[in-house]
């Protein structure tokens, strides 16, 4: 391997991208999970979200018993509640959207979170988001529209859903950029594991608490260890590089939904899906390489 290669690899830029790429793998199995719960079995999404994050809670045990109590230490705990309380809304919308909305459909709608991020880390994080921010992330949203077609006759009020769900994801991702500023990734990850189930549990009870059995059981097991996945990638992906420059790689996850969509599903989604999709894969290739090449600017 040369040393272009070599540095490549670890390049913050590229690392911020992979985890984003990864995390996204991770929740698109999600993703097909949750549907499968909600559509398919008709298991109640509030009771759904419980016990996703309770498994995934209880599956991160191994690492809190090696971290011990010093990983839950922080100088910042209001708001760790408070992104935990808008990412346990945002599930909710997102799990009760589910089981109406295609993936494909839901993911198309969930990505107008990169213009809440992107706005919301030019406000609040002081980020600077130039041309190419702006462009990517446009570009993304573009495709992500033509795969939609809101104008449609299919468009229901229920997809609106996503679009909750990115608003308080979005708020979410901003305050763990913030948090990663201050303390490691594995505090924000322990701190949202911890605290969703309480709050997941009184929403649940909320609507009529349901216990899982059979296969639901099992699903719900997998729907935890991907969650607790997912997450960690996620900080890990925020920790390596700016907010408004990892956003528009989250952009691949419709790609990715909608093949597991279509493979698990048979969803069949308009014939506009692969234009809108490469959109989105140019506009976060472009992005990378633009990243990377500016770090090998400030290196030299």
């Amino acid at each position: 391997m040369n040393q272009s290669s070599v540095s490549l690899f670890r390049s913050r830029a590229v690392l911020g991208a992979g985890f984003m790429v990864l995390a996204g793998i991770a929740f698109a199995a999600l993703n097909v999970v949750t549907q499968e719960l909600a559509m398919t079995l008709g298991f109640p999404p509030a009771s759904t979200a419980f016990w996703q994050y309770g498994f995934a809670l209880i599956l991160s045990l191994p690492l809190l018993v090696r971290l011990g109590l010093r990983a839950m230490k922080t100088d910042y705990p209001f708001r760790h509640i408070f992104r935990v309380l808008l990412a346990a809304f945002g599930v909710q919308a997102w799990v009760t959207g589910l089981v109406t909305v295609p993936i494909w459909q839901a993911i198309a709608l969930v990505m107008t979170s990169p213009f809440f991020i992107i706005i919301g880390a030019r406000l609040f994080l002081g980020e600077t988001v130039g041309r190419d921010r702006w462009l990517a992330t446009l570009t993304g949203f573009i495709g992500a529209m033509i795969i939609l077609q809101p104008w449609s006759d299919s468009f229901t009020i229920a997809a609106l859903l996503p679009v909750l769900s990115a608003l308080l994801w979005g708020g979410s991702s901003l305050i763990m950029k913030n948090l990663t500023h201050h303390e490691p990734p594995e505090t924000v990850t322990v701190w949202l594991l911890v605290l969703l189930t309480p709050i997941n549990a009184g929403l649940a009870a909320a609507s009529g608490f349901a216990v899982p059995e059979g296969l639901a059981l099992w699903l719900l097991v997998a729907a935890g260890l991907l969650t607790a996945l997912g997450q960690y990638l996620l900080t890990l992906a925020y920790n390596a590089a700016d907010a408004a420059y990892v956003q528009p790689f989250d952009d691949l996850k419709l790609p990715l939904n909608v093949l597991a969509g279509w493979l698990v599903f048979g969803y069949a989604p308009s014939g506009y899906l692969w234009l809108g999709a490469t959109l989105i894969l140019f506009a976060s290739l472009f992005l990378m390489l633009r990243e990377a090449g500016k770090e090998a600017v400030v290196v030299s």
